[in-house]
């Protein structure tokens, strides 16, 4: 079954032209992998999924429904939620109260039954806290579970974004750059991480990556841009043997690592 359809995404800003008539498929229960070199547009792509740009041809299908003009709020809700490259956490507060902002789109008791903490909003919040304490356990994060993000270590603020991306209860969850910045250790983690989050939750994935060894052990499909375009789109060992894409990566002398 296909989760979500780009159809001829064509996204420009003054002039410059971010994508060009782009178009792929991502099927349910997939990680789905979108690669290029830098400037290819894959950020720009992961900005029309969630809702952050509105391009100005072509569209975005979830579930079948046509999502592409609706504000990024009505995506979350609908079920996609995303990471992103730069963290954008609320460092002053706890890694615990992190996760809960993320449980708000699932709230239903509203501010008064919340606030009085009684009734139906009281079961509400315990709910809410389990599912979070569930997530600390899954991203092994339990010894930093009541620590302010902004004292915590790069790698571990990036899990603690995976983890409030979580809390949504995603179906769709984009991933942009979930590598970046990590060392070898932190990166291994990164990746069983997100093959349990796909495997153990079946939760489907769509993810930038620059490591291109991660790229095609846990991909099971891969778009490639450039300039903006398409030039591949297949399974892993596929666009590995692509000479187009070897040469938009590496120039005509080289392949892409073997994964």
């Amino acid at each position: 079954m296909v989760l979500l359809q780009v159809k001829d995404v064509l996204l420009h800003f003054r002039g410059v032209t971010a994508l060009f008539d782009v178009s792929f498929e991502v099927r349910q229960g997939s990680i789905h992998a979108i690669i290029g070199p830098n400037g290819a547009g894959k950020t720009s792509m992961l900005n029309c999924i969630s809702g952050v740009y509105r391009p100005q041809r072509g569209s975005v299908v979830f579930e079948g429904r046509d999502i592409t003009r609706l504000p990024p709020d009505a995506r979350t809700g609908l079920g996609i939620a995303r990471t992103f490259q730069n963290i954008a956490l609320f460092k002053g507060m706890t890694v615990l109260d992190n996760l809960l902002i993320g449980r708000h789109v699932h709230q239903k008791s509203g501010v008064l039954g919340g606030g009085v903490f009684w009734g139906f909003g009281q079961k509400e919040e315990i709910a809410h806290r389990a599912l979070v304490e569930d997530i600390v356990d899954f991203l092994e994060i339990q010894h930093i579970r009541k620590k302010v993000v902004g004292t915590l270590a790069y790698g571990l603020q990036k899990r603690v974004e995976l983890a409030r991306a979580l809390a949504l209860e995603p179906k769709l969850l984009l991933l942009d750059e979930p590598m970046a910045g990590m060392n070898a250790e932190e990166k291994e983690d990164m990746a069983r991480f997100i093959l349990d989050i796909n495997e153990d939750r079946g939760t489907t994935l769509v993810m930038i990556e620059h490591d291109m060894g991660v790229v095609m052990d846990v991909s099971h499909r891969v778009t490639v841009l450039n300039f903006g375009e398409k030039i591949a789109d297949g399974l892993p060992d596929e666009v590995r043997r692509s000479r187009e894409v070897q040469d938009a990566y590496l120039g005509e002398q080289h392949e892409l690592a073997e994964g």
